[in-house]
């Protein structure tokens, strides 16, 4: 039988292997805006907004020095950062975009709206923030209705 997972239940954080320590920091401190927690000798370390113990982890071990993972294989497609309103997304792309970093895509998914990018070592970064529930599309069944519509990144800078 299987059971359910409670609703309340979260994905708590996302540990990346990378291959240089110091610039991966750089980047989710930067670009993102995370705190760094806590370093783990010279191999790892933990960055958190909000003062949590960690949202993303980044560690050294067997990848250092190594180039980014090929395209079109197996492994993580992108982690998403979850901003609380359009304003605060708004920051974060601003922040990006002044930290060089170039955009690769941008979405309204009707749920949401989302910005790509990938980090330092080719990770998938997405920044989103989600609509209200009442604002989210459904189709004559009521059943959700994700879309794939272009994002006017302009007036989200705005």
């Amino acid at each position: 039988m299987t059971t359910k997972a409670p609703p309340d239940m979260r994905i708590g954080h996302v540990h990346l292997r990378v291959s240089d320590l110091e610039r991966s920091i750089a980047f989710y401190r930067d670009v993102l805006g995370l705190t760094l927690m806590q370093r783990y000798g010279s191999k790892a370390a933990f960055l958190s907004a909000g003062g949590y113990h960690h949202h993303i982890g980044l560690n050294t071990w067997g990848s250092e020095g190594a180039p980014p993972a090929p395209t079109g294989h197996p492994g993580l497609f992108h982690t998403a950062f979850l901003f609380p309103d359009r304003a605060s997304l708004g920051a974060a792309l601003k922040q990006a975009i002044a930290a060089g970093v170039e955009i690769e895509g941008a979405a309204d998914h009707g749920v949401s709206e989302a910005v790509y990018f990938s980090d330092p070592d080719g990770n998938g970064i997405e920044i989103y923030r989600d609509r209200a529930e009442a604002e989210w599309p459904r189709d004559g069944a009521g059943n959700l209705a994700i879309i794939n519509a272009p994002l006017d990144l302009e007036a989200l800078l705005a």
